[in-house]
């Protein structure tokens, strides 16, 4: 049957992939695999929709979606030096993008050898002030990537709080000063800091403190060696105290604890944890989009057992709900056909065209998307 056979229904298909790290933005997967399905069926509805699990690259994938520029501030990096912090702004003005990355990530001191008990996320908490005082409703902070293991102080500094000592000194910025805190000034806490709705983007349950805490998991990534580490714990475990903070919360280490920080301060009515990839695909309106959809592309990197559980993928095949089609395109697949199918999805398809080295493969991610979603398409619209 032709393409231009007036008895044929015109299909629907969504393409909703996460990056591919170190290759292809969202974007531009988004738009292969959109190419792909045309070349295909040149009169399917195709949506573009990428998306992100809340960490790095999210700030740009909801930008894409909403069709906004990032707007930007002057904001120190993680160890306080002069820089630029992107940030969005939805095109409704109600919901606003701080991606900790941006101002507070390891990229921004990979210059310089690694401080782990000093670096902070100050930077983080002017881009905060910048989405505050432009009268957002909501922010969504994205909290991949970060530097520090601070607890989200630097991000409260930034937005007035003050830490003090015994003396009513203040400390230095940085984890490791928290073992010296004895109270927190919040009398000059942005305004608006409370009236606001924070919702969190995470992708791992750590709590904030021990062997499964922030420092003990993510710390020598950011380069703490042990005695680092044990330092920052200690000192994570003296700011929740003082701040009323539950260590054993699901979630509340991620970002070197930025969650537990908020939730101190803040206040669990204004504050939220919530899965990332769910939390985007709110965010650029997904589980709408996928209403009548006829089939549905996603993908990444590197389809593991990490995709399906609150990644991009795995969040896709959940809101789908098996009442649509579900592909994940792929650099590598490592689940098995039984794997795939619990996970919710369809199929799953590497781009690889065989044993092809991964230098080889890198330069021609758009092209391979692009066919791999042809294929598909050409099988599942027929």
């Amino acid at each position: 049957m032709s393409d231009d056979d007036p008895t044929r229904s015109v299909p629907r298909v969504v393409v909703a992939p996460d990056s591919f790290k170190g290759s292809l933005a969202a974007a531009d997967v988004a738009a292969a695999m959109a190419d792909g399905v045309r070349s295909a069926r040149s009169d399917a509805d195709v949506v573009a929709c990428p998306m992100a699990d809340g960490g790095e690259g999210t700030l740009d994938a909801l930008l894409a979606s909403w069709g906004v520029a990032p707007r930007a501030v002057d904001a120190p990096d993680a160890l306080g030096r002069p820089g630029r912090a992107r940030y969005g702004i939805s095109a409704d003005g109600r919901l606003g993008v701080l991606e900790l990355a941006e101002a507070s990530g390891l990229p921004t001191v990979a210059d310089v050898a690694p401080r782990p008990r000093d670096a902070d996320t100050t930077g983080s908490g002017v881009v905060a002030r910048a989405l505050l005082d432009a009268g957002v409703a909501e922010i969504l902070v994205c909290l991949g990537g970060s530097a520090s293991t601070d607890g989200g102080s630097g991000l409260l500094r930034g937005l007035g709080v003050r830490l003090l000592d015994d003396d009513g000194a203040e400390l230095p910025p940085g984890g490791g000063g928290l073992a010296r805190l004895a109270a927190v000034d919040d009398a000059a806490l942005h305004p608006r800091a409370r009236a606001v709705r924070w919702r969190l983007a995470v992708d791992v349950t750590n709590p904030l403190l021990g062997p499964a805490g922030a420092a003990a998991v993510y710390g020598p990534q950011k380069g703490a060696a042990p005695d680092d580490v044990a330092a920052l714990d200690a000192a994570l475990a003296r700011w929740a105290a003082v701040i009323g903070a539950d260590p054993a919360v699901p979630g509340t280490g991620a970002a070197g604890g930025v969650p537990a920080g908020l939730l101190g301060v803040l206040g669990a009515d204004c504050v939220e944890i919530t899965a990332g990839g769910l939390l985007v695909a709110e965010a650029v309106g997904l589980p709408v989009l996928l209403t009548g959809a006829d089939l549905v592309l996603t993908g990444e990197g590197a389809l593991d057992d990490q995709s399906v559980q609150g990644k991009v993928v795995g969040t896709i095949a959940e809101l789908a709900g098996g009442h649509v089609p579900v592909v994940a395109i792929a650099g590598r697949v490592e689940l098995d056909a039984g794997a795939v199918a619990r996970a919710g999805l369809t199929a799953a398809f590497s781009i690889a065209p065989g044993p092809v080295p991964l230098e080889t493969l890198l330069p021609r991610t758009a092209e391979l998307v692009r066919e791999t979603a042809a294929h598909v398409a050409r099988l599942a619209l027929r």
